[in-house]
């Protein structure tokens, strides 16, 4: 038996038969954490029952949201922060944590590291320079694109999801900083926190959905030695100032292949892979080095 291991997984899309199947045959992990980084899947009994397969499986579940968990649908009258709330409880109810919960800390081989699991949504800044909301709206719209999130994401009861995604920014700030800052963190959360990192061949402009300008520099202002977070669908490692990113999608059925072993697309957070020989890290994993990409 060796030291436990975290892993991490998102865009799951349950409705979708191939990959609830594919949930279904995640093999057992005993000693070893994995997180959920969202879209999971659309309604709450999909999550529910997601969970209770791989609870079993897992010492320990962690999840944060995505934005297809948050949609309201003819399946469900709960709409923006109540469904949010209603989610975190049906985690809670299993023990299994979310951005709600305190912290934890993974008791990895070379030192304890702090998960931080967030919930920051998007405010329609990953776009062009000088693009406001409504023209980001309509650069995308001016390539067909957009985001069913546009009919299906309600934030009440706030105004709009950029003022809710400006509320959990602040909140999630003054909680990381009042976190012990010599610990080192991994961050968790379903949208990418770097513009650059938002690369999807298919749908180049999708990006305004995608996260926050003001997320930019959280690896360095937090501590970070691993960042986590899905949403692309384009499985990939990153390096930015000698932090590893980790987009950890799974993605609909055309996405993966259906014939490998879905443990194969648990995505190893700690360990994980070395930095490029070009990245050394310093002892406290900052080093302002070039950034290079790898994509599996």
């Amino acid at each position: 038996m060796g030291p436990p291991r975290l892993f991490a997984i998102s865009d799951l899309h349950v409705r979708h038969k191939a990959n609830r199947a594919a949930v279904d045959r995640i093999g057992a992990h005993p000693d070893d954490w994995l997180i959920l980084a969202g879209d999971v899947c659309e309604r709450a009994d999909d999550l529910a029952a997601v969970l209770d397969t791989l609870g079993p499986r897992f010492a320990r579940l962690l999840w944060v949201p995505g934005n297809h968990e948050l949609w309201s649908t003819k399946h469900s009258e709960l709409h923006g922060v109540a469904k949010y709330e209603s989610l975190v409880q049906v985690c809670q109810s299993r023990g299994v944590l979310t951005p709600e919960d305190p912290y934890a800390v993974f008791p990895f081989a070379t030192g304890p590291v702090r998960l931080a699991l967030l919930f920051l949504l998007y405010d329609y800044t990953f776009a062009p320079p000088g693009m406001d909301k409504q023209q980001a709206l309509a650069w995308a719209s001016d390539a067909g694109i957009m985001c069913l999130d546009e009919m299906r994401l309600s934030p009440s009861p706030y105004p709009s999801r950029e003022e809710w995604a400006r509320a959990r920014m602040d909140a999630a700030e003054v909680r990381l900083a009042a976190e012990h800052p010599e610990l080192p963190t991994v961050l968790v959360n379903h949208w990418p926190l770097r513009f650059d990192l938002v690369r999807i061949p298919a749908v180049p402009r999708f990006a305004p959905w995608c996260g926050s300008l003001r997320t930019e520099d959280w690896h360095l202002r937090w501590n970070a030695r691993v960042v986590v977070s899905g949403h692309l669908h384009v499985r990939a490692t990153d390096w930015r100032d000698g932090v590893r990113f980790e987009e950890v999608s799974l993605g609909y059925p055309r996405h993966w292949n259906q014939e490998v072993a879905p443990d194969r697309y648990l995505r190893p957070i700690l360990p994980g892979p070395p930095p490029p020989p070009m990245i050394e890290p310093d002892p406290r994993w900052h080093h302002q080095g070039s950034a290079r990409r790898r994509r599996r």
